[in-house]
């Protein structure tokens, strides 16, 4: 299925009882993107993202799924989805690397079914695409918080997605390592032409990774290149964020794997 856009939405609102939550969302999303979406805390961000998702119903307008109406959408395994894990996931919970990342299959086999003869195979290629693949066989819990979340990266990869949507990632990184954390994505975009949809408050921090750069606060502001983004005044920002927003700059220290 070749559609000009991964992801559509028209004019998507959504409202918790009579709270408007988000107004009017519109955003296209080509393959290939690496799209940063940017927003004050309770601009509707992870709402959005779980209506991509399909986790949530707008109560207005229409999504489209890779040229196809998601209400008629079935392959939900071409969205990958990374969550906010180091906020809930216990780290006592006994399963190795290898097991988290096999149950991210099910969403391929569904539920309760044998995994596919090249399981192990799937596995091995998805902890290699997060330079993770060392540590198969360890416990889930004796790795770092940045470890962790790229082997909940490779559950979702594993599956292999046209589209991996992440909800702040980097929450519960030591700081030193968000860098190479980005650049682990960056690497994904760049040489699987994966489409990345992020939300992030690492505005400086993502810098020259991303291409597009979507600004919300219960409606879309801004939505275009990151050098327009750039061009944008500060009082432009301030009027959407409701303080000062930096701008993303376009250099990047490389720095090693967490």
């Amino acid at each position: 299925m070749n559609a000009p856009y991964d992801i559509e939405l028209h004019n998507v609102s959504f409202q918790y009882d009579q709270t408007i939550v988000l107004k009017n969302i519109s955003l296209q999303v080509k393959q290939g993107d690496f799209l940063a979406v940017l927003g004050p805390n309770g601009s509707g961000k992870s709402t959005l993202l779980k209506i991509i998702l399909g986790l949530l119903k707008p109560s207005s307008g229409n999504i489209n799924l890779f040229g196809e109406d998601s209400r008629n959408f079935k392959k939900r395994e071409w969205l990958g989805y990374v969550s906010q894990k180091s906020n809930a996931f216990n780290s006592g919970f006994p399963a190795t690397v290898y097991e988290v990342v096999a149950s991210g299959l099910v969403k391929k086999t569904g539920l309760f079914k044998k995994y596919p003869k090249n399981a192990a195979k799937s596995i091995e290629k998805a902890l290699q695409s997060v330079g993770m693949v060392d540590f198969m066989n360890q416990s889930i819990g004796e790795l770092s918080g940045g470890q962790q979340q790229r082997i909940f990266i490779a559950r979702a990869l594993v599956a292999d997605p046209k589209c991996l949507i992440l909800d702040e990632p980097t929450v519960g990184i030591d700081h030193q390592h968000v860098q190479s954390f980005y650049n682990m994505l960056a690497e994904l975009n760049r040489e699987q032409h994966l489409t990345i949809i992020l939300v992030t408050h690492d505005v400086d921090t993502v810098s020259s990774r991303i291409s597009h750069v979507a600004c919300l606060n219960q409606t879309i502001h801004f939505h275009g290149f990151k050098n327009d983004f750039n061009q944008l005044s500060d009082e432009d920002r301030q009027a959407w964020y409701g303080h000062s927003v930096r701008k993303i700059h376009h250099h990047a220290k490389s720095e090693g794997t967490q």
